[in-house]
């Protein structure tokens, strides 16, 4: 096991150099330059030359790179050309935010996909089960910012139940702990906090988590299908186990492995891919950040928060391998497997 977790974070590295040198390059080349954009437009050629020369700019790019390798390495991800503030305290400010956020998405796609993928295998062409799969067809096929815009449209505009926008009332926000403001107002028992976050972060979880859902429904019915044709299955149904205790026990939990990778790599996506939904319903974590230093051209910010990202999403899914040992015994992590 020791062995096999230290060959996947060993794996992190090249990834992790790939990613940086990939963004690095694509900001330099098709981004605009920022120095007039952070001087203005009626700033001399002077001060271009001198604002670009002080943040390292001029020189060639396979240089500019090392120079970020080295900071990086040393945990420096640069200062945003905007704040003047460090691009780590810019993005550990607004990270909770997304986290939050794709934590609430990846549970209700999680919850609502295994439950609609399970009730469809084993109500076979049913009704039930051509209704949940038109569901995930749908899921899969409605873009995420159209969705977003017609849940505002209905339940904020419509039937004004909930808040189109915003991660909380201004007038409500906690005291900052952890960041998360569900937590934090519950650590600090204030409880119209908690409400008013808990409301606010309902209609952006529903349209970011509605295309995870769609795929693991689609895998959960697949791989629950699958289990159910077993024979150990058919074994415990003839000595007489309940139908419940065949589904849960026997075959839900052999049926959960390949749909505990897809969640891992659904919620990795999520937290990258959160551009539109957090642009919708301005929601201020590093999605809607990050198109804003796209347009703005700042470099650091941007190469940071992918850095952080690619970090992320390799972590989660070393945890979801990790996850098999539990979920199926017969799966080991031996050094003869890895060496």
């Amino acid at each position: 096991m020791l062995k096999y977790v230290a060959k996947r974070i060993l794996m992190v590295i090249p990834v992790l150099i790939g990613v940086s040198i990939i963004v690095f390059c694509l900001m330099r080349v098709f981004s605009p330059d920022p120095a007039p954009i952070v001087l203005g437009q009626h700033a001399t050629q002077e001060a271009i030359a001198s604002w670009r020369e002080h943040n390292g700019l001029n020189g060639p790019i396979v240089g500019q790179y090392f120079t970020y390798l080295k900071g990086a390495l040393h945990g420096d991800l640069g200062i945003s050309y905007y704040s003047n503030t460090p691009v780590a305290k810019e993005i550990g400010a607004r990270f909770p935010a997304t986290i939050e956020l794709a934590l609430a998405a990846i549970l209700f796609a999680s919850t609502v996909g295994i439950f609609l993928g399970v009730v469809a295998a084993v109500k076979k062409n049913s009704i039930f089960d051509a209704a949940s799969t038109m569901f995930a067809l749908v899921g899969v096929s409605i873009p995420i910012f159209w969705l977003g815009i017609m849940f505002i449209m209905f339940f904020s505009g419509f039937l004004h139940l909930l808040p189109s926008g915003g991660r909380i009332n201004v007038l409500l926000e906690p005291v900052h702990v952890t960041g998360f403001y569900m937590v934090d107002s519950l650590m600090q028992g204030n409880w119209p906090a908690f409400e008013d976050a808990f409301i606010h972060i309902i209609l952006p979880s529903l349209t970011l988590g509605m295309y995870s859902m769609a795929i693991i429904t689609r895998m959960t019915r697949s791989t629950m299908l699958e289990t159910l044709g077993q024979d150990y299955v058919r074994t415990a149904r003839a000595k007489g186990l309940s139908e419940a205790k065949v589904i849960g026990k026997h075959a839900l939990r052999n049926s959960l492995i390949p749909v505990i990778t897809v969640i891992g790599l659904q919620f990795g996506a999520l937290l990258g891919g959160a551009l539109l939904t957090e642009s919708v319903f301005s929601w201020p974590g590093i999605g809607k950040y990050t198109v804003d230093s796209i347009l703005k051209s700042d470099f650091p910010v941007v190469q940071g928060i992918v850095l952080l990202v690619a970090v992320v999403f390799v972590v989660v899914n070393l945890g979801a391998d990790l996850m098999y040992a539990f979920l199926d015994p017969r799966i080991k992590y031996s050094s003869k497997k890895d060496g």
